[in-house]
């Protein structure tokens, strides 16, 4: 018996030690809201693309400093001013054993052109992708495109075989609650692969033993979770339960970052903050006011703009965590640092009275507020403040704060007469936003995220122009023009560009990306400290 407990005894301390280097290797994190859905066309959410861009990839990709770098494609060259050539990588494997080739490429290109695909406009901008031979792809365009690299890092690659096999070629028609296989399953060529998934619940990847690529950090496994409350987030940090907080409360990086055993990773974001209000429907809805639509009214849009105190949410909201602005673009790149563009609406209580009182409303009106519960830092809370600081010129604002799934799917509907939006990523041109919210709602996504529904034709032309220009000079000079219009005419209120700090435990490096992208491939868990 003596001699049995001496052979076990090291057997048992081999496997301790093998089931601490398997802890230390698997990384446990958590934010607010959790994953909309695998299908990578779907929804374009920052949450969401940065769990499926572990297991999708791109042609191109970002480097740790945002540079383009080669991905699924080694090299690309333009061979004419609509033309463009792509040499695949040989060699790579889907996760399933399929060989990726120029089909995979061309399948899920057309897939993101679907109306159903929230990537459709930037889909649409690659223009048609046609089969040289097995890795080689060249895109013809329809006009030019002076960020077509750019829209290349937004548009994933999915197997064709594996679609066709599950009956998933056609992208999950997220806003209609439509269920599909690609919604909960997944099949790509990334760093990391899907081992399990309980929406609201636990997704759960672990390493791609078959990588092409290099994975600098030590990760087997990856368990993501998402924990509404902020206060559960920051407890079950401190506790170790969890290894790294995505969105930690601003209210609680002092005393975290004088935690013992947590360490803050902080950075301003390329996102901005705002509210869009609807500008389409003759009768505003779920507002005290019938008949009509206060917000046509420019002045009514001023007038909200002007009652808003933004040194006070920079200050007592947001712990000096926000970079206030006028302008409606993720990072100040975007508008070329013009100071005009980037000036704010002063903070005028008075002049906001007066404005309302010349349209009109003389003792305010009543209005409904949309906003996330989990998406933004602070979201709720900016709403609440909103509120508060609209009251003060008599307006009377009922806010409807709701988890993003239900919010985003309430806003693509159309469904909404305010509502508080984010808007950020990789890219740094104003192309994106443009695009997207600035051009009247149409078809092929253009005006997509336009769920104000404004129609500006003076923008929509100046917008479409800046989109085609290809010298860099007057391309910079209808930018500023489209951005002056817009701020003439109020479609949007601007409120801030958040800063985003991560929280982590002190054994865990990450990389710290201005948009907001936890890479996996780069994190590192050590031995507990």
């Amino acid at each position: 018996m003596s001699k049995m407990k001496n052979k076990t005894l090291p057997l048992l301390l081999l496997l301790a030690g093998l089931a601490t280097a398997s802890q230390a290797q698997t990384l446990r994190w958590a934010a607010a809201g959790d994953v909309l859905t695998l299908d990578p066309f779907a929804q374009n959410e920052t949450l969401t693309n940065t769990i499926n861009g572990q297991i999708h990839e791109f042609l191109a990709t970002r480097d740790q400093n945002l540079n383009l770098a080669p991905q699924l494609a080694t090299e690309w060259k333009q061979t004419g001013p609509l033309k463009w050539v792509f040499k695949l990588r040989p060699g790579v494997k889907f996760h399933d054993g399929r060989p990726f080739t120029a089909d995979d490429v061309i399948f899920s290109v057309n897939r993101a052109k679907q109306p159903s695909s929230q990537v459709a406009v930037y889909a649409n901008a690659l223009g048609e992708p046609r089969k040289v031979d097995d890795l080689t792809v060249e895109f013809t365009l329809k006009e030019v495109n002076p960020i077509f690299l750019q829209h290349v890092t937004t548009i994933y690659i999915m197997s064709k075989g594996w679609a066709e096999e599950h009956k998933a070629t056609k992208t999950q028609d997220f806003s209609a609650k439509e269920e599909s296989y690609a919604a909960f399953h997944a099949n790509g060529t990334g760093p990391f692969m899907l081992e399990s998934r309980t929406a609201d619940s636990k997704t759960v990847l672990k390493r791609n033993p078959n990588y092409w690529g290099r994975i600098e950090g030590n990760l087997q496994q990856v368990v993501y979770t998402p924990i509404k409350s902020e206060a559960t987030r920051t407890a079950a940090l401190v506790s170790g339960e969890v290894d790294f907080v995505l969105d930690p409360s601003p209210r609680d990086l002092d005393r975290l970052s004088h935690t013992p055993g947590v360490k803050i990773v902080n950075g301003p974001e390329n996102r901005i903050i705002f509210i869009g209000l609807d500008q389409g429907r003759d009768q505003l809805l779920y507002s005290d006011v019938k008949g009509k639509n206060p917000f046509k009214d420019v002045r009514v849009r001023r007038a909200l703009y002007q009652s808003i105190d933004i040194e006070t949410i920079k200050t007592k909201l947001m712990n000096g965590q926000s970079a206030p602005t006028g302008a409606v673009v993720p990072s100040p790149l975007g508008d070329y640092n013009d100071a005009e563009i980037e000036k704010r609406l002063p903070f005028d209580l008075e002049a906001a009275k007066k404005l309302l009182a010349e349209a009109g409303y003389p003792a305010g009106f009543g209005f409904t507020l949309d906003c996330t519960n989990d998406r933004y830092v602070n979201d709720e809370r900016i709403c609440v403040t909103l509120a508060a600081q609209w009251a003060k010129a008599g307006l009377k604002v009922k806010v409807n704060a709701q988890p993003k799934a239900l919010t985003f799917n309430k806003l693509e509907q159309l469904d909404t007469s305010a509502y508080m939006f984010g808007w950020g990523g990789s890219i740094t041109d104003a192309e994106p936003i443009f695009t997207t919210h600035y051009r009247n709602r149409g078809a092929k996504g253009q005006g997509e995220y336009n769920r104000g529904n404004f129609k500006d034709d003076e923008l929509d032309a100046l917008v479409v122009a800046s989109s085609k220009e290809a010298d860099p000079k007057k391309r910079e000079a209808l930018v500023k023009k489209a951005f002056l219009r817009e701020q003439e005419q109020v479609h949007y209120i601007p409120l801030h560009r958040q800063f985003i700090p991560w929280a982590a435990r002190s054994n865990v490096s990450v990389v710290h990306r201005p948009d907001n992208w936890l890479e996996l491939r780069w994190v590192s868990v050590g031995p507990a400290k």
